[in-house]
Order: structure tokens, then sequence, then C-alpha cells
């Protein structure tokens, strides 16, 4: 088991920064894949970014170039910095961890942090 706690969010104008971290509640060292995501109601849970246990990243294509993901395994940290934020990034952010056993993958989420850009 692994619980998340996510922190950062808040109230932004268009253009200005926020940076969001999640805390681990044991090493994520064992963790293949570690992730943020969002959500605003009425669609779907969606990828923003992920990192692998090696350090490998992926964005959405919305936020490549604006958002960099990072992990700190001796602190069971992952983080998002989010920059140049447009009002179409205002939704819940999610992080997620991704353990990958001999049976399959299993997902641990977070409850959320709210993101709010004004225009």
């Amino acid at each position: 088991q692994v619980q998340l706690v996510e922190s950062g969010g808040g109230l932004v104008q268009a253009g200005g920064s926020l940076r969001l971290s999640c805390a681990a509640s044991r090493s994520t060292l064992s963790i293949n894949h570690m992730g943020w995501y969002r959500q605003v109601p009425g669609k779907q849970r969606e990828l923003v970014a992920a990192i692998s246990i090696g350090g490998s990243t992926n964005y959405a294509d919305s936020v490549k170039g604006r958002f960099t993901i990072s992990r700190d395994n001796a602190k069971n940290m992952v983080y998002l910095q989010m920059n140049s934020l447009k009002p179409e990034d205002t939704a819940v952010y999610y992080c997620n961890a991704a353990a990958i056993y001999g049976y399959g993958r299993v997902d641990y989420w977070g409850k959320g942090t709210l993101v709010t850009v004004s225009s």
C-alpha cells in the first residue's frame, strides 16, 4: 500500500506558475511509475505527466514545454512544476503511483489538489 498526499494547488493568474508536490508514505524506489493526472467535471481523468523509476518522462501534448515532472526517491516525493499556466489547465490534479507486481499493475491515487487558473 502507498498513501499519496498532494499539496501546492491554488489560484493563480494566467501566465503564472505553481509547483505541486506529492508525498508518498513509503519508499518510491520500488514504484515503477509516478505521475500526475488531472480531471475537470464531466471529463475523464487524463495523464498530464509521468516519470519512470529510471527517470524517463512523458507529457501530454498540451503541457509539453510548460510543465516539468521530477521525483526525489530519497524524500519519497514527486513534483510537478507548472509554468505559463493557462485557464484550460484548471482542474483537480491527482498524484499517481503505479507499482508493477508479478500479477500485474496496481495504481494508487491521492485525493487531489485543485488548481484554478484565472484569465
